[in-house]
Order: C-alpha cells, then structure tokens, then sequence
C-alpha cells in the first residue's frame, strides 16, 4: 500500500502555514495557483462514476434547465446505465466521503494536518460537464477546492447565514439573491480556500470537470449542548437533585430569588469545569464516525502471540480509511479516541503509540514495544473492532 510520506510540502504555494492561519483561516477566501504541481485525481470520472452505483456511497446527481430556471436532484446509488442518458450540458455528479473508500483521496486529506486531523470531515469529489454545478449557496464549515482536472469558474463573495434570502422551489440551497464579488478560473492544480459562510458559486466550463471538496467539521452550538447533557445526565443519576440547606425565610414568596439562580448556575457550571469528563465526552463527538451505520462488526480477537508473529514477519498494520483518531492528555495519560469510543492509556509505550496511530501512518514493529501489555492490548482491540487492518486480512476479505 502506498501512504503519503509525513515530509511532503504543505498545498499553501510559497506561504508559510502561520501566514495562512494569521491572515486567511475563517477570515477571506485564498486562491493559490498550482498548490498540487502535477497533480493526478484520486479517482477518474469513471470511477467516481462507479463509485455513486455502490448502496454504501453517498451521492447526488443535480441538473439545472435554464429554460425552466429549475432545479433537479436524484439521490444514488444509480444505475450503471443512468449517466449515459443524462444531457450534454448542466448536470454534476457529486460523491461524498471518496476517503472512506479509495487509500489515495485519504492520503491526499493528510496533506492538511496543519488543521488538526479532528477538524477534517471527509472528502468529497464532483465531476460535471460544461456549465455543470450546484447553484450560488453557502457552507457552514470551511472548505478547500482543488481543481483536479478540466477548469471550474468559481465565483465567490458575501457573508451569509440561516436567516438569509433562499429559494423554496429547489431541493438544493441556492441563495437567490447573491452577487459575485470575485471570479477565477481554476485549471488543475490549483486550489482555492474558502471560510465559513461565504457565498460561493462553482460552474464547469468545458466537460471532463473534477474537482476535490475538502470539508472540514464543525459542530453546531446547540448540537453540542444538548449532546453535552445527555452524556453528563447519563452519568450524574436521577438522584442529584437541586438543593437549599442554606434557605432562609424568604421577603417575598413569590419571587426566584438571585441567590437560587445562582445556585443552579453554579451547580450547572461545576460540570463543564470537570475537565475529565468534559475531554470524553468532546474527543468521543469529534472522533464518531460519519457513517456509523457502515461500521465494521467486531472481528474475531486476535491475541499477543497472533500480533507479535504479525508484527516480527515484518507485517504493517494500516488505519481504516474511515476511521478518525484522536488523542487529549490528561495530566501525564492519555485519551485516545477512536470513531467515538475512548481508551486511557498510561503507559509511555502505550501514549508514544497512540499518538503514532493519530498520524494515519503504518504500525510496524518499530512503533510497538512488544514488552508492554496496554500496546498490545490496544492494537488487538483496534484490530477487532476494524480500525485497523493489514493488507493480507484486507485481500482475504476481498
């Protein structure tokens, strides 16, 4: 299996990372021509195009007819023989999460570590004939476009949100009343990046249009409050209840009294300031796999002897193109966090592995010290649960 080396240049041009993040990270959209010298697609049109036939892969076709001024949408997988009745003209096939299924598209997402890995969501790959895209719309999350092959017209400009003009007629986002403020043509190779909420409009010009989406995650506020609390009201028991022991008659019965709000605010407080609990219950959101129906069921267990007979014939263990690694400290432990379940790991052998792992580079016995039981333990549950593979396992299942 070929995995990108850690040392290849970071896709900025000739600018340093701290210059990026400084002057453009979720602050104004970035064109740098030529960001992927030479750069090949993860997949081609027709593989992409195979891709949106599989029931496990996300994919949309959309079509616009100016003539009508409407928009169409089909959700796939499709049939093989759909693409070749589709019209010369305004349509784009869009498929989500190709890193899950293809190594090279979940190599080319490394490239971007100078975001932490957590922030990634997945990347997506578009391929559209002329005139081909998804109408002027807005993201909440920030994204990079790199164009892989043929030339997109991106056009961009404004501030948006949710309360912001959109047509009801169509089954995509498009934002109606939106105006250009930039306009550039990318060939392949180049690569524009884009904060949160910008509005944008990317129109194929010419056929054979692929260009890669690199998305990145951004939980909703509210999502993460009401997520928070159902995790710490599993944990705290219907017996915690609110307490006065220090009551005093009150002045006016009636009344909520300041001393009361601040009480339950207080209490409230106290379990966002539990910093354990607080790392656990973030890693685990950040880190849940985005399609947790297509997890792997557990596989059987494989035991120290079995790895370490793996690991001492030179065998390489890989991380699953899906799965999303992460680590928070804890004093001088660790969490590692993996597709939305946690381990506390102690041991030195055990962190310096773990953190390995985070990287999505190949385990081999260089990364394991096969005296320490938690690494070992912790590879073995990984390999259950499907995290982890290797390349004789991935054939066998082929």
């Amino acid at each position: 299996m070929d995995i990108m080396p850690m040392n290849l240049p970071f896709p900025l041009g000739d600018m340093p990372v701290e210059t990026f993040l400084r002057d453009y990270w979720q602050k104004k959209p970035l064109v740098i021509r030529q960001a992927f010298p030479n750069f090949t697609s993860p997949v081609a049109a027709d593989e992409l195009a195979g891709l949106a036939c599989e029931a496990d892969v996300e994919s949309r076709l959309i079509a616009f007819d100016p003539a009508s001024d409407s928009w169409e949408m089909e959700q796939g997988p499709f049939a093989a023989d759909r693409f070749s009745s589709l019209p010369e003209r305004n349509w784009t096939l869009l498929v989500q999460a190709v890193d899950h299924w293809v190594p090279e598209a979940h190599a080319l997402l490394r490239r971007f570590n100078f975001v932490p890995n957590w922030r990634v969501d997945d990347l997506m790959i578009s391929y559209a004939v002329d005139g081909g895209g998804v109408g002027p719309h807005y993201d909440n999350y920030d994204v990079f476009l790199i164009q892989a092959s043929g030339t997109r017209r991106w056009e961009f400009g404004g501030l948006y949100d949710e309360h912001s003009p959109k047509r009801d007629d169509a089954p995509v986002m498009i934002l109606p009343e939106w105006h250009a403020e930039e306009s550039f043509d990318l060939q392949p190779g180049d690569m524009l990046y884009l904060p949160p909420r910008i509005g944008h409009n990317g129109i194929a010009v010419g056929d054979d249009c692929l260009t890669c989406s690199i998305g990145f995650r951004a939980p909703a506020i509210h999502e993460m409050l009401s997520g928070f609390a159902d995790f710490m009201g599993e944990r705290i028991g219907h017996d915690e209840r609110y307490t006065d022991a220090d009551l005093t008659r009150p002045t006016d019965p009636g009344e909520i009294s300041a001393t009361a709000l601040e009480n339950t605010r207080q209490r409230l407080l106290a379990l966002f300031k539990d910093e354990a609990l607080f790392s656990q219950w973030f890693g685990r959101l950040v880190t849940e796999p985005k399609y947790p129906e297509l997890a792997a069921d557990d596989a059987d267990s494989v035991s120290h002897d079995d790895l370490l007979t793996f690991l001492q014939d030179e065998g390489e263990l890989y991380q699953n193109e899906g799965s999303r690694l992460a680590w928070s400290a804890i004093g001088h432990d660790i969490l590692l966090f993996a597709d939305g379940e946690h381990y506390a790991l102690s041991s030195e052998s055990a962190i310096s592995l773990a953190r390995h792992l985070c990287l999505y580079q190949p385990v081999d016995l260089n990364c394991v010290d096969i005296t320490d039981a938690q690494s070992l333990d912790l590879l073995c549950e990984l390999l259950k649960r499907g995290l982890l593979y290797s390349e004789s396992t991935e054939d066998d299942d082929a």
